[in-house]
Formats: structure tokens, sequence, C-alpha cells
């Protein structure tokens, strides 16, 4: 549909540019209103009949003539509208172009991707299986001097997997599960959900922390979590340690797998983000 009504604002926008800059075609197009209403408002009569074979043999002579009288005009006028020209076409190309290129269903209001089970895994949680949260981890492991450097405002999360929606916190577990048995990481959640005064907090501690205010976060509504790896005794967060960036990768591609969005594509990359954006949750 995007693209239907691309090509017909190019074709409309196209149109009124060349009325509007060659008297040729409205010359043109003003005769052939003219045929045409002739044409209709007569009736089916033998006059009618000679009238028409004798139009016909005056536009087969006409159109003989017309290529080489259309270019002259054409050029003509593109010579003394070089001005309007040179702002109205790229007018009518750019944002037609632009829809084409960039459309994608993604860009409508209200849009949700739809969920498709990728494997057996999946299809089985789906069905019913049930997993359990992993042990909290001792509050001291939050504030470490590493992990107060890379997420400072992080003691005042919630880690609580009772707050998170159901589907959403199946889905994340299967990931830490796959994530341990497939390629040997210990997951962690750092936050889960997110109160809008703690949202509208982190907000104002600038960009690079997020970009969202108050409920426009799936964190607060259960539907968002982030992560890191757990080794040795000792959380992992830092984009600077190889091992932990490869397993962002392998856990952006597991949580992908799920049906969940990964923060690692963003502008604002946030690896350890996910997220599950369920249909008619999100009021935008």
């Amino acid at each position: 549909m995007l693209i239907f009504l691309a090509l017909l604002y190019f074709c409309l926008a196209t149109a009124a540019i060349g009325l509007a800059l060659f008297p040729y075609g409205r010359g043109l197009l003003a005769r052939g209103l003219s045929a045409l209403f002739r044409k209709t408002a007569r009736g089916m009569s033998e006059r009618v009949l000679g009238w028409r074979i004798a139009a016909s043999q005056r536009g087969q002579r006409l159109r003989a003539g017309m290529p080489q009288a259309f270019r002259q005009g054409a050029l003509d006028s593109l010579r003394r509208h070089r001005v309007a020209c040179a702002i109205g076409l790229p007018a009518v190309l750019i944002p037609s172009l632009l829809a084409l290129v960039l459309s994608s269903p993604a860009m409508l209001p209200g849009y949700e991707e739809a969920y498709v089970a990728p494997d057996a895994q999946v299809a089985a949680l789906l069905q019913g299986e049930r997993l359990v949260p992993p042990v909290a981890l001792p509050p001291m492991a939050f504030t470490t001097a590493e992990v107060e450097l890379v997420r400072p405002m992080l003691v005042g999360a919630s880690r609580n997997w009772g707050l998170l929606h159901p589907d959403f916190s199946q889905r994340l577990l299967l990931a830490f599960k796959i994530m341990k048995e497939r390629h040997g990481y210990d997951m962690a959640l750092l936050e889960g959900y997110r109160s809008p005064a703690r949202q509208d907090a982190l907000a104002r501690a600038g960009s690079h922390v997020t970009n969202a205010r108050a409920y426009q976060s799936w964190h607060q509504y259960g539907l968002a979590a982030d992560c890191a790896f757990w080794r040795d005794g000792k959380l992992v967060i830092s984009e600077k340690d190889p091992w932990a960036m490869r397993g962002y990768q392998l856990y952006g591609e597991v949580a992908e797998s799920l049906g969940l969005t990964w923060g690692g594509h963003w502008k604002l990359r946030d690896f350890g983000h996910t997220e599950l954006r369920l249909r008619g949750v999100m009021r935008r």
C-alpha cells in the first residue's frame, strides 16, 4: 500500500508540474478533454460515425507530425523554466524514492512484529514447558568497582523475575539455558521491570544512558531486561572484554531466534538488552 501511494504521488506530482511548465501539454490536454466531451455528448448516429472517421484521419495526420513538435515544445519549455525544473523535479523524486527505499512494515504506527516459533525448543516452550529463574546473585555482585564503572545506577535496579511478563520471562530463561548449554556462558539478570520514576531518572542522566522517558520503554511493562555474564564469581559487563563481546553476539542471535528484539542493532547499542514487543501493550 505504501509503495502504491508513493507511485501515485509521483505520477500526480509529475503530471501537475508538466501541466504547469509546458504549454504544449496543457493544450494537448485541453484538446483531449474537448474531444472527449464532444464524443460523449453526441448520440450514436451515422453523422457521429462519419465524424469519427474524419477525426481518425485527422488524428493520423496530427500524430505523424506530433513527435517532432512535442520534443521541440518540451525542449523550449525546459529552457524557459530551468530554475523551476531544478527545484520541482527533486521535490517530486526525492520523497518518492525515499518512501520506496525506506518503506517497511515497521514504519507503520502500532506495528509489532509477528512471532513465529523457529525451532523445537521454542515450540516446546509455548506448549507448556516452564523454566524457573536461577538462584539470585549476592547483592555485593552489583556494587563492585568494575560494575559501577559501567552501570553506576545499577544498585537500585529490580531483578525480580516475578515482575516480568510470563511470556517474556520464559523466553529469556530459555535464552539463558541455550547460552549455557550451547556456548558455555552463564547469564545474569541486571535489571528487569523498571518503574516510571526510575525510567525518568535514567533519562535525566543523559542520552548515553537512555533516550526513553516513562512509559516509552518496554521495561515499564515487564517486557524488557538488561543482562550480562557471570564468570569466576564476578559480573562481566564491559564491551572491551573480547570474551564478553563474543558472548553478546551469541546472546543476540539466540534472543532473536526466540522472537525477542536485541539492542545490539540499535544506533545507541545496548548489547545486553532484549525486549518482547507484544501488540497493543505500548500505546504510541
